[in-house]
């Protein structure tokens, strides 16, 4: 046996009225609402000629008790009407039989009124319909309401609806005319619609996406940059007018003059049928495009329940992907009619760019051409590196690449920085993009391939320091090298590249694990260990004079010295053996400093 469910209608209206929607505020837009959809509905009806549509607002000071009320001419409802939608929740077939389901209309009386509970315990509608006497609807927040004909002074000459709000305890202030003035100039400054509070005129003036016959191009450009310093709080980079037809949107996007955080999503300023909508509506623009912030008017797009955020359907991803799509071509422009103005604009927002060339070859073009990359001669963009070198090299570590950016560039080897956010892969994409380039990885154990050994008879001469070095080094789990190499001024290169520093983790992190878990990391290790190599400059006078000292304890602890600035100068980590190796060293040093032991 199917039974229906029990349900608490206080404990609804409760719920949706003060959990649906952030604010208390948002009651003004959802009586501007109410009343702009009646206007639409009787502009559409068969009543015959319609005045003019017109809303006005009494606050409570006006009143004199505190309530505030609000009046249209729109299309009114009859008894009937008045119990499908104003007592009616969740409920869409006869809404869409009495006429309110076209398009142009922006929500629904029943949910939008419950919004009035937040600011009072009870509304009171006098509605009437052309052609039906006019009715009283008395709705209370406990979830009952009452409907009856309306009394002889309440009797409405022509159609429309009159909404009256009593406030309740802590909601006064809510009520008052210069709230309300605030609340209707914030949510409804743009609609077609005159509306006054207590006489005055509130709305009106030229929209963002508007474009008056009479006003200039410079002019209007001043009044949206105004517009965005107002709004936005900045002063835009560029401005450019952004639209597309199947979501009814039009609209214009600021750029931002200062680097933006792509990890803080963008928020845009979105108008429903040009009633406010959302201050920060987020996922309008894609991900890349957080450089942008917008203010658009749609016909088409979702409102979610509360009308406070866009719903995420296929019509919004795209409209998200057209909307980029217009950003791309801007940029493209820019490219070619103000490529001073594009370098500019990359040397601020160059992540949002390079996100998009990952994906987009004229993007990538345009960046490989326009953003210069960080490389050891000097910055550079991909395509002037490549005329002029050839081979692309780079480095896809930052501390790699100041470690061996001197050395490289002594040898006659000019090396990419791609340490940076999306550059290593950008390089990657470039050269799958354009065939004839050549692509490099310079690793720090490819550099020794570059610089110059020793002839035999030094390197001969060299054995009594190499087992003193075996020593010393072994310890520190390092390997020696001894080459002749540019710039001379170096005494020693700590090369460790990113194979040998994930072997060295695998074997630290077993020592401190169980059994279990050093079985799993054996499976990562090499059979052969790796290590790391530091290379003494036999061109440094000061590397020379330390391979030629006599005594090997002061060898030892000058090594030890080398080894730590060369692991300093590199940027690397200093494990604790290396700690130790600098006290023993530095200690050593001054030792034999102070007792004159250093020849």
């Amino acid at each position: 046996m199917s039974q229906t469910f029990r349900v608490d209608l206080r404990g609804i209206v409760d719920l949706l009225s003060h959990h649906l929607y952030t604010s208390p505020q948002v009651y003004v837009r959802e009586l501007l609402q109410n009343a702009v959809d009646a206007i639409t509905a009787a502009r559409h009806g068969e009543e015959g000629s319609t005045p003019v549509g017109r809303i006005a607002i009494s606050s409570g000071e006006a009143a004199g008790d505190g309530s505030l009320t609000i009046s249209d001419n729109g299309i009114g409802l009859g008894e009937a009407q008045v119990h499908e939608l104003l007592a009616t929740i969740g409920r869409s077939s006869k809404r869409d039989d009495l006429g309110f389901a076209r398009h142009e209309f922006m929500g629904q009386f029943g949910i939008g009124l419950l919004s009035c509970f937040m600011v009072s315990d009870a509304i009171e509608v006098v509605t009437r319909r052309a052609g039906e006497p006019t009715v009283l609807w008395h709705g209370r927040s406990d979830g009952s309401y009452t409907v009856a004909p309306a009394p002889a002074d309440q009797q409405r000459p022509e159609a429309g609806t009159t909404v009256t709000l009593r406030p309740r305890p802590g909601c006064e202030h809510l009520l008052t005319r210069r709230a309300v003035t605030e609340l209707v100039a914030h949510y409804g400054a743009r609609l077609p619609q005159p509306v006054t509070v207590d006489g005055e005129l509130v709305t009106g003036g030229p929209a963002p996406w508007d474009r008056p016959d009479e006003e200039s191009g410079a002019e209007r450009r001043a009044r949206l940059e105004a517009y965005c310093a107002e709004v936005f709080g900045f002063t835009p980079f560029d401005v450019l007018d952004v639209a597309t037809a199947e979501a009814g949107l039009r609209g214009v996007a600021f750029v931002l003059p200062m680097p933006a955080n792509p990890a803080v999503p963008a928020a845009h300023r979105v108008y429903l049928k040009q009633m406010l909508l959302a201050e920060g509506a987020e996922r309008l623009l894609p991900e890349w495009a957080f450089f942008v912030r917008c203010v658009v008017d749609t016909a088409e797009l979702r409102p979610t329940a509360s009308r406070e955020a866009l719903y995420e359907d296929s019509l919004l991803a795209a409209t998200r992907d057209a909307l980029g799509d217009q950003l791309r071509g801007w940029l493209v422009r820019l490219s070619v009619q103000e490529p001073a103005r594009l370098r500019a604009f990359l040397r601020v927002h160059h992540l949002g760019v390079k996100a998009l060339a990952l994906h987009d070859d004229e993007m990538l073009r345009l960046v490989a051409e326009f953003w210069p990359m960080e490389t050891n001669v000097g910055p550079l963009t991909l395509a002037e590196f490549t005329a002029r070198y050839g081979l692309l090299r780079y480095t896809p570590q930052l501390d790699e690449f100041r470690q061996l950016a001197p050395v490289a560039a002594a040898q006659g080897l000019a090396v990419v920085n791609a340490g940076y956010v999306y550059d290593a892969e950008l390089i990657d994409r470039f050269a799958g993009v354009e065939r004839e380039v050549e692509v490099e990885q310079l690793r720090a154990g490819d550099l020794t391939t570059h610089l110059q050994r020793l002839d035999p008879a030094e390197e001969q001469a060299l054995v009594p320091f190499l087992a003193v070095a075996d020593r010393v080094l072994s310890r520190l789990g390092c390997d020696l090298l001894v080459r002749s190499f540019e710039p001379a001024g170096l005494p020693a290169l700590y090369l460790l590249d990113d194979d040998t520093a994930f072997q060295l983790d695998v074997r630290a992190t077993r020592e401190q694990v169980d059994d279990t878990w050093a079985a799993i990391l054996d499976t990562f290790r090499s059979e052969v260990e790796p290590r790391p190599r530091l290379v003494l400059n036999h061109r440094n006078p000061l590397a020379r004079q330390v391979l030629a000292l006599a005594e090997p304890e002061l060898q030892a602890m000058c090594l030890e010295g080398l080894y730590v600035q060369a692991l300093l100068l590199g940027h690397h980590p200093l494990r604790p053996a290396d700690t130790a190796a600098l006290n023993q060293s530095f200690l050593g040093l001054i030792g034999r400093a102070v007792s004159g032991g250093v020849q």
